[in-house]
């Protein structure tokens, strides 16, 4: 869609009475008269919209003509109306995208990766705070580093886990959303063992004591012939489970303990 299409829907949609404005709605006018307290904006639904000077932008402001002037364009967003006494509040300042009311578990959003930590990656999501998706949330397979999966500036989708709006903190999972990869079915001794456990083997070499046979004793009897003693010799190998394999499933233990980020 080019740019002068799009252009046309957004003025074709602009609001044109106070029953068409919604909280958040974007819109653009023309500041007509400036107050101590504030300025009025013409939004083009028949009553002026008062902008308050503690909405002017996110720094403070100290007088409203030091940045705002009358014939001024600029953008605004509805934060509430009152059509029954003719009253638009608006701000300069954007308004949150996602608000701690509208959060609810379950819930799915996409957000960018702004942040990679050891302990996962911090996903903006148009909250007041960052979600956090920890690294036993980013995949279904063992990830070290989240920077072995993701890098800053994707676009990813996640699902809330859970929120707190007292700790300003939201959880949220990708791996929620990701289709679990079926395994390969494990063949001979290995066919039944998780993942973790058919990691890799080495085999070691275990020694028996060889008996001679009754035949042979018999024979060396007969023949005035020693009994030789049991001898050392290999017996067969056997696999076992290399240290390292049980230090990777303690660190994956380990790492999927949430850590707590007050972020």
């Amino acid at each position: 869609m080019s740019e002068e299409i799009t252009e046309t829907l957004v003025e074709a949609a602009a609001p044109t009475n106070l029953d068409e404005l919604k909280p958040k709605m974007k819109l653009t006018g023309v500041v007509k008269r400036l107050e101590l307290y504030g300025a009025f904006v013409d939004i083009g639904v028949g009553a002026n919209a008062l902008v308050h000077i503690s909405k002017l932008g996110k720094e403070r402001v100290n007088r409203v003509s030091d940045v705002l002037a009358v014939g001024d364009e600029v953008t605004v967003w509805v934060e509430k109306v009152n059509p029954n006494n003719q009253q638009v509040m608006v701000t300069m300042i954007e308004p949150l995208a996602v608000e701690w009311s509208d959060l609810k578990t379950g819930q799915e959003y996409t957000g960018r990766v702004n942040r990679l930590e050891n302990f996962g990656a911090f996903i903006d999501i148009g909250a007041e705070r960052e979600g956090l998706v920890h690294i036993s949330e980013l995949s279904h397979e063992y990830v070290k580093h989240p920077s072995e999966a993701y890098k800053v500036g994707d676009e990813v989708q996640v699902q809330v886990l859970g929120f707190s709006k007292r700790k300003r903190r939201i959880d949220l999972s990708i791996k929620a959303l990701l289709d679990e990869p079926e395994r390969e079915a494990s063949y001979g001794g290995n066919r039944g063992r998780s993942q973790q456990e058919s990691f890799s083997y080495e085999e070691e070499d275990l020694e028996e004591e060889i008996m001679p046979t009754a035949m042979e004793i018999a024979m060396r009897r007969a023949m005035g012939e020693p009994i030789p003693s049991p001898t050392r010799g290999k017996k067969r190998k056997r696999r076992k489970s290399r240290a390292k394999m049980r230090a990777q499933q303690e660190d994956i233990m380990n790492r999927t303990l949430r850590v707590r980020h007050e972020g």
